[in-house]
């Protein structure tokens, strides 16, 4: 029973519960406007009372494509904006603390081993390694 409530009141497992709480009512905030904002519009358009009720009779299966068109609708702006609002900025965030960082480690010419930068020789191999090269420098002027 205690391992049980160690894995219940792990943090990671609240985290997760959370995350998909949040994404059920985000689904159904897009659903809503996609359903009732996005749909009439176009179904507006397109000159039909409803676009959900778009169907085509083959034989005597009823296809609703107009569900499947909303559903389509939903998923792709859900899609974007956790493109847009959560996967690029944290891209670029990334992008950005990891480009400050100054080289610590290069390669050993012989072995392509990661040595540290001011190492004469390397670790793995024994290799006499030259100092690494100064980055140029533009003139003044």
């Amino acid at each position: 029973m205690q391992g049980f409530k160690a894995f219940l009141l792990r943090g990671n497992l609240i985290d997760l519960a959370v995350a998909v709480v949040i994404g059920v009512a985000f689904n159904a905030v897009v659903m809503s406007l996609v359903n009732d904002v996005i749909t009439p519009l176009v179904a507006a358009i397109a000159g039909k009372p409803s676009f959900g009720g778009l169907t085509v009779t083959i034989g005597t299966a009823r296809i609703a494509y107009g569900l499947f068109l909303n559903a389509l609708i939903a998923f792709v702006l859900e899609a974007a904006v956790i493109y847009f609002l959560i996967v690029a900025p944290v891209a670029k965030l990334v992008a950005l603390t990891t480009r400050k960082k100054e080289a610590t480690e290069r390669a050993c010419p012989e072995c392509l081993s990661q040595i540290p930068l001011a190492a004469t020789r390397c670790k793995f191999c024994t290799a006499s390694v030259p100092p690494p090269a100064q980055p140029a420098v533009a003139p003044a002027g």
